[in-house]
């Protein structure tokens, strides 16, 4: 497939900027054609009835982009619809709301990643393609001529959603708290980082409800992201909230990435809800409600989580990284009885049920700042469900490369190895919940399970990740060393970065 060097997961994504651009304005025209076979048949629809929408986010490349995928979609015989500036998750919702309703929509977003870079997402009525369709979406382009009419056809109709996608998160909060008053968000303090990204009408949306929004930064977008990258998961990022909050002294503090898929929040002391702590904040919420229920999350997330999740009467279900797997194995979870409510990555990728399973981090953030709103009226903070969140003393990440052509193949001996040689030593636990690469936990100084590393395959790059944890001072470099004579003599991976760490 021609194509494939876009694939990114489930989405597309490449250089938009200069001479050495693949993700270009041809491309997107291209790969907007085949998504629109792509619908005729899934809808089982003429060219000439399929409606598809396009948005995007504040990159500089993202008009021309999104001009060239609208004209081929009208070149070809479909329905263009220009949403604008846009978030992620609300050129899905428009595929569900009652008098807009395209039967397709795509998003020109690159997420968090650098200025130059842009990307397209791809919903259907059902929600974001699966790395399948994607696949299949490919072999569709490679069937399209490249010398198509660009200026044939019907005019690209300019109808922005925004507004209705506001309007529905301010009844969320409304019927949510009371829905008997107007602003009733009065009282609450909320700073609101929008990284220059598409979500700074959510600082006004807020204000609108009462809430006090001074300290708030970044709101207009800026395609050059000119303060700090829009992303959860950035330390400079997440700083810059902390300060913000600290400095208005603001119950809250929230941040979106560009497309606002994915979010993070500070409390009121400036402490980062991120990562663990952001997933076991949401669990808290959601386990109150629906006792029982099931969390599904990515493999990398801490033992003191699942602690956490089993005190609050939930179950802890770790899966694959990549935010299409864990939404996809909660679906599949709840399609075979299993109470499932949340699907939500460690990278701030939040899908809940109540919400068609869809990835929106200003969902995810409106449900916090309801709960953090009615925790105040009983003078109460949101950071306190957090108190029974047992956090690790020390953690680590290192991106270990593949050596040779098919990673894929040389990650999974590595694993197989990896596996062979715990199974050999009585004091390497292998998790009985792990469903991706190798999870071994160990017992350190004299306590158990209180230590652990997961090493696995990265999901695009010829990369093995190896997280570890542990909750004892020193408790990383034990079980470092011990990794490494498990696999100092296993070809095909380079080791450098692993024994830099075990000099420092």
């Amino acid at each position: 497939m021609i194509y494939h060097y876009l694939k990114s997961g489930s989405d597309v994504r490449g250089l938009a900027i200069g001479e050495n651009a693949t993700l270009t304005q041809a491309v997107a025209s291209i790969l907007s054609m085949a998504f629109a076979l792509f619908i005729t048949k899934k809808e089982d629809k003429e060219l000439s009835q399929v409606s598809i929408a396009l948005g995007r986010d504040s990159r500089i490349s993202g008009p021309a982009l999104l001009q060239a995928a609208g004209a081929g979609i009208v070149a070809i015989g479909g329905d263009a619809v220009d949403y604008g500036l846009c978030t992620t998750p609300a050129m899905f919702v428009a595929t569900q709301t009652e008098g807009f309703m395209p039967d397709g929509a795509i998003m020109i977003t690159a997420s968090h990643h650098p200025w130059q870079l842009n990307g397209m997402k791809f919903f259907t009525r059902e929600g974001g393609l699966r790395f399948t369709e994607l696949d299949e979406l490919f072999v569709l382009a490679e069937t399209l001529p490249n010398n198509l009419n660009m200026t044939a056809g019907k005019l690209i109709k300019y109808i922005p959603f925004l507004p209705t996608y506001e309007e529905r998160l301010k009844r969320l909060i409304i019927n949510s708290i009371n829905p008997e008053v107007s602003m009733p968000l009065l009282g609450l303090h909320v700073v609101v980082d929008a990284g220059n990204g598409a979500g700074g009408f959510y600082a006004g949306l807020l204000e609108s409800l009462g809430a006090w929004i001074e300290g708030s930064q970044f709101l207009e977008p800026d395609g050059h992201f000119p303060n700090h990258v829009p992303n959860p998961e950035n330390k400079d990022a997440m700083a810059s909230l902390s300060s913000a909050v600290m400095k208005v002294q603001a119950d809250i503090g929230v941040i979106f990435d560009a497309d606002c898929d994915r979010a993070a929040i500070v409390d009121h002391t400036g402490k980062e809800v991120n990562r663990n702590r952001l997933i076991a904040l949401i669990s808290a919420i959601l386990l109150e409600s629906t006792p029982g229920s099931t969390i599904v999350t990515d493999s990398v997330t801490s033992s003191g989580l699942s602690d956490f999740i089993q005190e609050w009467g939930g179950v802890h279900y770790r899966y694959k990284r990549g935010y299409r797997n864990v939404i996809d194995e909660a679906i599949r979870l709840n399609e075979i009885g299993i109470d499932c409510p949340l699907a939500i990555e460690t990278s701030g990728h939040a899908a809940l049920r109540e919400n068609h399973f869809l990835d929106d981090g200003m969902y995810l953030v409106t449900l916090l700042l309801i709960k953090a709103m009615q925790m105040k009226q009983q003078k109460e903070n949101l950071g306190d469900l957090l108190s029974g969140l047992k956090e690790p003393i020390e953690s680590v990440e290192i991106r270990l490369p593949i050596i040779g052509e098919n990673f894929a193949l040389l990650g999974k001996q590595v694993i197989e190895h990896v596996l062979e040689y715990a199974s050999e030593r009585p004091k390497w636990h292998i998790a009985p919940d792990n469903r991706e690469g190798v999870r071994i936990s160990f017992d350190l100084e004299n306590g158990l399970n209180n230590g652990w590393f997961l090493l696995r395959l990265s999901v695009h790059d010829p990369l093995m990740p190896l997280n570890v944890e542990s909750d004892v001072s020193g408790g990383v470099q034990t079980i470092l060393r011990q990794f490494y004579e498990a696999i100092q003599c296993v070809e095909g991976i380079d080791l450098s970065l692993l024994k830099n760490e075990l000099a420092e």
